[in-house]
């Protein structure tokens, strides 16, 4: 079966089905939602006007049996960068899109200002159903309503309030398979959602089954010498499985680059408190899940169900950046009260590591003291229910600084850096001042290698090839990213001889692409350079690849700084 183009125009209330073209059919995931939204997308529109497109698209390798390859990508020019924005996610939704033989579900117009919908997607339909019963509820409400009406087995993906209210702060959340949240956060995609006029999207796929193998046997072999690698690896067979992406805390503590009070140190003194190890002992002792999967498929099991300490559910999906966000960089030392906050993000749909991020600049505003979560609790409800300080948080970081004069403002392209200080982990920073996508952690995941040794060791703290390093992960990532694969399977393909070739043998025996090795290196390229001309046309040049100046401050305890030339950073686009 041919795979299929879903178009939806909002201002017309009206749907279209289509074959994908033949210049999109070598695209999935971020491929190939960078690829719509640099074709049809004016580089120069206003984010959250009518001209802007929403796209979500399943990787590549979705909806087939491969390990770990349940992930979403959403994409659209980012009101937060004003460049093209990909984020992604688990849960539910890249196998139900697949399923229906969906390649992309296009969102473009805009509803009359005030008006809300949500669609209900079926096989060969679109239905368009007025939201004003659920306009103004949050994720966990909108969620429970729409499997009472569709069943436990249909995929959500809903706003919150801060979402309708086009704050740059909102995500897009998505259910997973138990009934929780997930969250597409960066890039303030709920914000374009909101702008459509589009509160939620069911995808009912029912029995429909239209993945297909052009070599169902290859594949089949291919990805159990994948699903081996996977769980043989010493990060994502059991670091991550046992402690979960918090497993972080105490290696980038000990590490010296655990942004402490908006970037002052690298070290935080209360690290054992909100630790994975910590995390792990109150997850067991509560009754709680110490591995949980985000999608159907995935053998990691990083996620994890976090109970109170009276033994009821409170949040899942506990990660390394929000703990870091809440903890070290806004002073909470209290892993209950993070997860608290973890759930109200959940709920209200806003994006943990932008807000977090916020919060910390906040206390530099005179906002917020350090360490106090029942004040960061109040905040949230100010940003939920839109109150003048309520906005002004929710338009992110870079704009909380413009508004009260402050310098000391950690984002690239306006969007936050997170969980890793670039002074202290080189490469990563290489990633936050290059990458197509602003500061994003996940475009160029250098922390594998600088910290946790996989695939080699470069020391963090020294410039020699970091700019080699993570120019090679910002093409191996554009290119994972588009498969629908978890950015975790880059653990094994960094350290095991035999999962990179098992990924591309999958693509080859799925699609009927000759693809090879170096087949998969550039397309990674092509991915980063349509993301890159969009940029360019949108106004984002080389200047915009820098950190903020105030990374030259040394950096307590190695007192290391940010050291590489302009020169320096604009080589790592010499490919």
């Amino acid at each position: 079966m041919a795979e299929m183009i879903y178009r939806v125009n909002m201002s017309e209330k009206s749907f279209s089905i289509s074959e994908c073209p033949k210049e999109w059919q070598e695209f999935g995931g971020r491929g190939l939602t960078s690829a719509i939204v640099t074709a049809e997308v004016d580089p120069l529109c206003h984010p959250l006007g009518a001209n802007n497109k929403l796209v979500f698209a399943p990787g590549s390798l979705s909806g087939t049996t491969a390990a770990n390859s349940g992930r979403t990508s959403v994409g659209a020019k980012s009101p937060l960068t004003n460049g093209i924005k990909e984020s992604n996610v688990g849960g539910t939704s890249a196998q139900a899109f697949a399923k229906l033989g969906i390649k992309a579900l296009i969102i473009e117009g805009a509803a009359p200002e005030g008006q809300f919908y949500r669609l209900h997607i079926t096989k060969d339909n679109v239905e368009f159903i007025d939201a004003k019963e659920i306009l103004g509820k949050n994720n966990r409400y909108v969620t429970e309503k729409m499997l009472e009406l569709y069943g436990r087995k249909v995929s959500v993906l809903t706003i919150g309030r801060a979402g309708e209210n086009r704050m740059l702060v909102s995500n897009i959340s998505v259910k997973d398979p138990d009934g929780k949240l997930r969250s597409m956060g960066r890039g303030a995609m709920g914000a374009v959602m909101g702008s459509k006029g589009l509160k939620c999207v069911t995808v009912d796929q029912g029995s429909t089954n239209e993945v297909n193998y052009v070599d169902e046997a290859r594949f089949r072999e291919a990805a159990k010498v994948f699903a081996t690698s996977l769980k043989e690896d010493d990060v994502s067979g059991k670091g991550l499985p046992a402690f979960g992406t918090n497993v972080l805390v105490n290696i980038i503590n000990e590490a010296g680059a655990l942004p402490t009070r908006n970037f002052r140190s690298g070290r935080f003194e209360f690290a054992e408190n909100i630790s994975g190890e910590t995390m792990a002992e109150n997850i067991k002792a509560r009754g709680g899940k110490t591995t949980h999967g985000c999608h159907a498929g995935c053998i990691i099991q990083c996620s994890q169900v976090y109970n109170t300490p009276e033994g009821e559910y409170q949040t899942s999906g506990f990660e390394y950046e929000m703990i870091w966000a809440y903890g070290a960089h806004t002073g909470i030392n209290d892993l209950d009260v993070i997860a608290q906050i973890d759930s109200i993000l959940d709920d209200y749909g806003l994006d943990a590591i932008e807000t977090g991020v916020t919060f910390g600049v906040a206390v530099d505003a005179g906002i917020l003291e350090y360490g106090d979560g029942k004040r960061v609790i109040g905040l949230l409800e100010e940003i939920n229910n839109a109150t003048p300080l309520g906005r002004i948080l929710g338009s992110g970081a870079a704009n909380l600084g413009r508004c009260y004069g402050l310098s000391r403002v950690p984002v690239v392209k306006g969007q936050s850096i997170p969980a890793y200080d670039p002074r202290a982990i080189k490469g990563q920073g290489i990633t936050y001042a290059t990458t197509t996508m602003g500061a994003d952690h996940t475009a160029g995941y250098a922390v594998a290698v600088n910290i946790l040794g996989s695939g080699g060791t470069l020391d963090p703290l020294k410039k020699e090839g970091q700019i080699e390093l993570s120019r090679n992960l910002q093409i191996a990532t554009a290119a994972v990213d588009s498969t629908g694969m978890c950015i975790f399977t880059a653990f094994p393909m960094l350290s095991d001889p035999k999962a990179m070739p098992a990924l591309v043998q999958m693509i080859e025996a799925k699609t009927g692409a000759t693809l090879g090795m170096d087949g998969l290196v550039e397309y990674g390229k092509k991915v980063l350079k349509l993301e890159r001309n969009f940029n360019e046309r949108a106004g984002l040049n080389r200047a915009h690849d820098r950190l903020p100046e105030f990374f030259k401050e040394p950096l307590p305890p190695h007192n290391v700084v940010w050291d590489f030339t302009d020169e320096e950073l604009d080589s790592l686009w010499n490919f």
